[in-house]
């Protein structure tokens, strides 16, 4: 099991990611909306917000419910972000569990 450090430090990569992406290339495919990924083998979850500068605002404080909502184990969520898991896979296999409208499922794959 990954530990909490683990799952923030892969967080921060996926915000770093996510902030070199060209800003037009944002622009089109990023939607201003609040994410939580919750992990339950660590009993957290982890909000922010995904607009245009990106994945920003990371943090454990409580907040409303997310508009995109995620599921993840500690340990795939690491290996999601370090590429060792594939999405599709993880998504088949129900690794990962993402709860969000449609138009905004097709945006963000479109960005990972």
């Amino acid at each position: 099991m990954a530990s909490e450090e683990d799952c923030r430090a892969a967080l921060a990569t996926l915000a770093e990611r996510l902030a070199g992406v060209d800003p037009e290339t944002r622009a089109q495919h990023v939607l201003d909306r609040t994410l939580s990924c919750r992990v339950p083998d660590l009993d957290l979850i982890f909000t922010g917000r995904l607009h245009q500068e990106g994945l920003t605002d990371i943090t454990t404080e409580p907040s409303p419910k997310a508009q995109v909502r995620i599921t993840v184990h500690s340990d795939d969520l690491v290996a999601l972000v370090d590429g060792s898991l594939g999405l599709v896979h993880a998504w088949a296999t129900g690794q990962f569990r993402i709860d969000a409208p449609l138009r905004d499922l097709l945006h963000i794959r479109s960005m990972l």
